[in-house]
């Protein structure tokens, strides 16, 4: 099962990397650990603007954008600001959704709930 969910997981990396890379995004990181405050799937810029954003996937009958909680909206948000105060940024930044349903990608950006 795990290993299932392991091989899901780089599918739909593969597949978001290349969708924003297509759409003119320069990857930063991947998978950026921010301590115990949560994780950053992928960052990346366009057009001056940091983007940092979360990935969720579905290839059942459910719909990922339902797995971005308030809580998990949190810990992007203090991950990202705790990458900026790393970093010494003090950039232009927005968070980013980017669901992929089956092999269809959708961003979505400047999320909030």
């Amino acid at each position: 099962m795990q290993e299932m969910s392991r091989k899901i997981g780089d599918k739909s990396a593969e597949l978001a990397t290349g969708f924003l890379e297509r759409n003119g995004f320069v990857i930063v990181e991947r998978n950026y650990y921010a301590s115990k405050l949560g994780e950053i799937d992928i960052i990346a810029t366009k057009e001056s603007v940091l983007h940092f954003i979360e990935v969720k996937s579905s290839y059942g009958d459910f719909d990922p954008v339902d797995n971005i909680t308030p809580s998990k909206l949190k810990k992007v948000i203090n991950s990202a600001y705790y990458y900026l105060k790393t970093k010494g940024l003090a950039s232009t930044f927005c968070i980013d959704a980017l669901l992929i349903r089956k092999d269809e990608v959708e961003l979505i950006e400047n999320i909030t709930l």
